[in-house]
């Protein structure tokens, strides 16, 4: 039998992995101890918290207020043994951010966090793709471009600098545009936007002035590394951070163009769910990152 603060947590994680299975396997415990738990956690209250059907488990109205109550008390409770313990920060600490932002920005500097803060265990997740943090049990997203999640706050870390670029292949066989009225009869690599289901424009911006174009693409991928890839076999001009094509500009791979007329910078955040209060875990790894942004060279 589990207490009545192991079952407020196994109840929050019931609600956010909206699974007893995830939510038990989450706390290493069987899932029927889950389960019963729960239910005498209902009997006590006098009321419904969950409603199960065979693929789902969502709270009830009153599930969700005591949800809600829950999540506060136990970050308090945290936040309070920390500080009168003395104790760093300690526990899982789950991140989603894109694979080669993760490889050129963060990994360099882990050892330092971890030096610091030795009683976290950090789980990266590596994609690019939209995540429902709470349903998915991650506790803060890194995703680059404009938010469209009212549901999570935002913290905002960087802006990257973006390029054109296409390989000496490609160039040698269309031609190196002087300008963008030069891009008649050149073609791009198409970056499938999850938003639209289209390919994303190619952006170009001149003071204040922003002009999209959308060029012929032979291939259309939804993933970056593959429209890497693409743009080094010659497929066409491509744009991202400038970050992401660094070692290939050096080496010759790839090659620049229109520098005069570049991408708007994108913008780099990090995510959290606004119905949860930051944790020790979350707030130190967040003043992290902002620092190796802010020393970063973009």
């Amino acid at each position: 039998m589990i207490d009545r603060l192991e079952t407020m947590r196994l109840f929050v994680r019931v609600v956010e992995r909206g699974s007893f299975s995830r939510a038990a396997s989450d706390m290493n415990i069987p899932r029927s101890t889950a389960t019963e738990a729960v239910q005498r956690l209902e009997k006590a209250l006098g009321s419904r918290l969950l409603e199960r059907t065979t693929r789902h488990v969502a709270p009830t109205p009153d599930g969700e207020t005591y949800y809600r109550r829950c999540v506060a008390i136990l970050a308090d409770l945290e936040e309070a043994e920390g500080a009168l313990r003395g104790h760093e920060p300690s526990g899982l600490l789950r991140v989603d951010a894109p694979g080669t932002l993760t490889r050129v920005f963060l990994l360099p500097h882990l050892s330092g966090f971890f030096e610091r803060y030795p009683g976290i265990t950090l789980q990266l997740g590596q994609s690019e793709r939209l995540v429902d943090l709470v349903r998915e049990g991650v506790d803060c997203v890194l995703r680059a471009g404009d938010p469209d999640d009212s549901g999570m706050i935002m913290r905002k870390l960087a802006s990257l600098p973006e390029i054109t670029c296409a390989s000496p292949a490609y160039l040698q066989r269309f031609g190196t545009p002087a300008s963008v009225g030069d891009l008649a009869g050149h073609r791009m690599v198409g970056f499938l936007s999850s938003r639209t289901g289209a390919a994303l424009p190619l952006e170009f911006q001149t003071g204040d002035r922003r002009e999209e174009i959308t060029l012929p693409a032979t291939v259309i991928a939804n993933d970056a590394d593959t429209t890497h890839h693409l743009a080094r076999q010659g497929f066409g001009l491509i744009q991202a951070p400038r970050y992401r094509f660094r070692e290939d500009l050096a080496a010759g791979r790839l090659v620049e163009v229109l520098p005069d007329t570049p991408p708007p910078p994108l913008p780099l955040a990090a995510f959290y769910p606004q119905n949860r209060q930051l944790s020790p875990r979350v707030r130190v790894f967040l003043d992290w990152i902002v620092g190796i942004f802010a020393r970063a060279e973009m």
